[in-house]
């Protein structure tokens, strides 16, 4: 078994081995993951934080060896917060990364950061002011930034930076946490979940308070949420059909 580091701001996480493929999920700097299979251009990962697959190109992150992937997996999260940064590099170039990379592959990378970050759990009630990092965001299908990002990506990315665990995709979102009966029952920070006329779930938003919810749909929104589903506050209609909200905290 290999290992790696992304040594850069945000690689792109493929379906399958070439460029033209769809974009499923991003790779931001400093995140841990196993090559699970390795070509001549490509290479196939599993990311360690959501245990996430895709295939990544071999120019764009750096094999470390088992010990080091460990160490660094154990390591509690140190995240950046600013929406961009700087690390510095041994030549003293710069790397811009995004929220939510992460620090402790530093050392191991030989750079250097002196912005602000975070590595304990936050409040619940941290949440949301979280999620306001990413309002107008637009849309990106397997984004995790606030330059494009999915509803799912958004959540994941909401609940990392505040030290909390959840998967990367709606559907398994919704098998974590508690439910609850009613919207009156749920508390900022609850997630919303949303289905599609099969029955399979599409999206996921966060709630706020006084029946508000934001979530990613074109863009990072804030909307009304009622028993039906979210009411889009600008085409007067509703858009996503209500089906489960979970307590994860």
């Amino acid at each position: 078994m290999q290992y790696g580091i992304c040594n850069l701001s945000i690689v792109p996480l493929r379906i399958e081995p070439n460029d033209p493929s769809e974009l499923v999920s991003q790779v931001l700097y400093g995140e841990l993951f196993k090559v699970l299979e390795q070509r001549k251009t490509w290479s196939r990962i599993r990311l360690a934080f959501d245990k996430y697959e895709g295939w990544i190109d071999n120019k764009q992150y750096l094999e470390i060896s088992e010990d080091d992937y460990k160490n660094l997996k154990q390591q509690p999260h140190k995240l950046s917060t600013d929406l961009i940064e700087y690390i510095q590099d041994k030549n003293s170039q710069l790397y811009t990364i995004p929220v939510g990379s992460s620090l402790n592959g530093l050392e191991l990378l030989n750079h250097s950061f002196d912005g602000n970050f975070i590595e304990t759990k936050q409040d619940k009630s941290n949440l949301i002011s979280t999620a306001f990092l990413y309002l107008n965001a637009p849309y990106l299908w397997g984004g995790k930034t606030p330059f494009g990002i999915d509803c799912s990506g958004f959540t994941q990315m909401v609940y990392k930076l505040n030290g909390y665990h959840i998967l990367r995709d709606a559907s398994q979102q919704a098998t974590q946490g508690l439910a609850l009966s009613f919207i009156e029952e749920s508390e900022p920070g609850d997630l919303a979940f949303f289905d599609n006329q099969d029955g399979l779930i599409t999206h996921v938003g966060i709630i706020m308070e006084d029946n508000y919810i934001i979530h990613a749909h074109g863009k990072v929104r804030i909307d009304r949420l009622d028993h039906s589903g979210i009411y889009n506050v600008d085409r007067q209609l509703h858009t996503h059909k209500l089906r489960v909200i979970k307590k994860i905290i």
